[in-house]
């Protein structure tokens, strides 16, 4: 196992970091990514997919769960998974992942605790938004605080208290933390990026 973090500034940036992964990638490899909603997951994978030389146009399958990218070359596809909606490994394997692994790379988003059981080795990439998850991790106060102190919460108009996400437009020049940790033997001998 190893670990190492990467800052990137921007979606290009993140592309980047990603593509250089992509082009290590091989038939059978698994990618776990983590990172609350607008952290890049999709933004990463479109760095993956060119990185191993999909064809382009890579979307969320947030509502397919599954979308597979063909290989323009003689490379593996890569497999893009959403599992925000699914609740254990049961229902990974429902999806029936098992029939691509070992000739494509296969990507889950939302994929920690229900996929490690898919390989034997797999890296674990975690995106950070710096914003957001500074906000995240104090809570309520850390977001009254941030905003100013004359700044009224729901809960200090009566109502319940809330957490505030942005849908409407992600900040991609916001900086974000890449945390990769890499497991089991396939990735023993293999410098970080």
């Amino acid at each position: 196992m190893w670990e190492a973090e990467y800052s990137v500034a921007s979606a290009e940036e993140t592309q980047a970091l990603a593509a250089r992964i992509g082009a290590q990638l091989q038939s059978g490899d698994l990618i776990v990514l983590t990172g609350e909603l607008g952290a890049g997951k999709t933004t990463f994978t479109q760095g993956l997919g060119e990185g191993l030389g999909v064809r382009p146009g890579i979307i969320s399958p947030t509502f397919v769960l599954v979308r597979v990218h063909p290989s323009l070359g003689d490379g593996p596809d890569l497999v893009h998974v959403d599992a925000y909606r699914l609740e254990s490994a049961g229902e990974i394997d429902d999806i029936d992942l098992e029939n691509t692994m070992d000739s494509a790379v296969t990507v889950v988003e939302w994929g920690r605790d229900r996929v490690e059981h898919l390989a034997e080795s797999r890296l674990d990439i975690t995106l950070v938004r710096d914003t957001g998850a500074d906000l995240a991790a104090g809570g309520v106060e850390a977001a009254v605080e941030a905003c100013g102190s004359g700044a009224e919460t729901a809960a200090e108009a009566g109502g319940s208290p809330a957490v505030v996400l942005d849908f409407d437009e992600p900040d991609d020049a916001e900086d974000r933390q890449i945390r990769i940790t890499a497991y089991g033997p396939r990735w023993a001998c293999v410098n970080p990026f």
